[in-house]
């Protein structure tokens, strides 16, 4: 646990929260200011800046519950599709630095905007970038 950081005391029940799943690794809560009803976030008990620091086997416990929440908000919430976001460094909008993933249900007609505009990649360019990351892996 790292002193200073809050979602570290949220996920340790230093804070309180409205929490709706804790296992010994994670702490699953509703944020407290949601883009939509359901707005949810996954807090690993174990503080990580972001994915770069986060082992492997975290991060697949992590996804499994992911998919398990996702689904439980589905049928409690109604909604009709989910964005299941993750931001890593401040140029990404990452704004609390423990590692967190949201779950945020959509409905039809809401005001979430979770955008990008498309870019454009010749072959060459994915090539080289696949090529580059393969050798990384």
């Amino acid at each position: 646990m790292k002193e200073d950081c809050i979602f570290c005391k949220i996920a340790n029940g230093m804070i309180s929260s409205t929490t709706i799943y804790e296992n010994s690794d994670f702490k699953v809560i509703l944020d407290v200011s949601p883009a939509s009803k359901g707005h949810t976030l996954i807090l690993p008990k174990e503080h990580f800046d972001n994915i770069f620091d986060m082992d492997a086997d975290t991060a697949g416990k992590l996804f499994s519950l992911a998919a398990a929440v996702a689904r439980a908000l589905k049928q409690a919430t109604n909604c009709d599709g989910m964005n299941i976001v993750q931001n890593n460094g401040e140029i990404a909008g990452q704004t609390v630095f423990h590692f967190h993933m949201h779950l945020i249900p959509r409905y039809e007609g809401d005001q979430v905007q979770v955008t990008w505009n498309p870019g454009t990649a010749t072959q060459e360019e994915l090539n080289e970038i696949a090529a580059a990351v393969k050798k990384e892996l």
